[in-house]
């Protein structure tokens, strides 16, 4: 699919060159990288490796979203883990929201990955469930971001098309069939108030997921788009401690 408008200024795809530790991070429907970038500058500063794609059809214009499909958006997430691999030794995929979502996806096909990050992963959507079977009306007008902080700017569209939110829906209604068969180990944060995707999500991705290492952090100050929220440097500080002490397991088994 070839994108007929322009990336929007600052949607763009970001790399940061660092050690031998990579952090792929994914983010959510309509948004971009620019709401995963404080997180990727923070890991960078930290001294890892990281990349953050842009999803086929996000960051330019919903009528090039429209075109795209959850498996276009899912190859993005693909190539970004396989772009780290080569570089790096040991791979941590973190994802937002959908991003959370496509991030199990990449564990479940690439069981060598060193660990996932979630941060608010969508299983469900409630608002957008009436639209399920409709083709009426073409698009929907899309609410601000849910974001508890004043003042902050996300990259996202303002209308949605509805046949991208059904390719969101299949992304959402495959996933839990493939939560017991992975093993990584796993962080998830889940916002107490969420008004787009229930922290009921977090629960259930970690109760039925296979992996023995798993723990959920409750953020108490940050509604849905976390990394762009006052819990953003806390996700920060815990994914590094979770990454430290999970290198450190698996270097006393070499």
């Amino acid at each position: 699919m070839n994108e007929r408008y322009p990336v929007l200024d600052g949607a763009e795809s970001f790399y940061y060159e660092g050690n031998e530790i990579g952090i792929m991070i994914t983010h959510g429907f309509l948004g971009t990288p620019q709401s995963v970038r404080f997180l990727g500058e923070s890991f960078a500063k930290l001294g890892y490796t990281v990349f953050a794609p842009r999803l086929k059809g996000h960051g330019t214009h919903y009528k090039d979203m429209e075109k795209t499909t959850h498996e276009d958006w899912f190859a993005e997430a693909e190539k970004g883990y396989q772009f780290l691999k080569e570089k790096c030794t040991s791979v941590y995929a973190a994802g937002q929201s959908m991003g959370g979502a496509l991030t199990l996806w990449l564990a479940n096909n690439y069981p060598e990955i060193a660990g996932i990050v979630l941060i608010n992963a969508a299983l469900r959507v409630p608002c957008y469930e009436n639209l399920k079977g409709k083709t009426n009306p073409s698009y929907i007008d899309e609410g601000a971001p849910d974001i508890k902080k004043e003042g902050v700017e996300e990259i996202t569209y303002g209308k949605v098309p509805v046949p991208s939110i059904f390719e969101l829906q299949k992304v959402m209604d495959r996933t839990p069939d493939l939560l017991p068969d992975i093993k990584a180990p796993v962080l998830g944060f889940k916002s107490v108030e969420d008004h787009v995707v229930p922290a009921e999500c977090t629960d259930f991705i970690l109760q039925k997921i296979g992996s023995a290492k798993k723990n959920a952090i409750s953020l108490y100050n940050s509604y849905h788009v976390a990394s762009l929220d006052h819990d953003k440097e806390e996700i920060v500080t815990l994914t590094h401690q979770f990454i430290q002490q999970n290198q450190a397991g698996r270097l006393s088994f070499v």
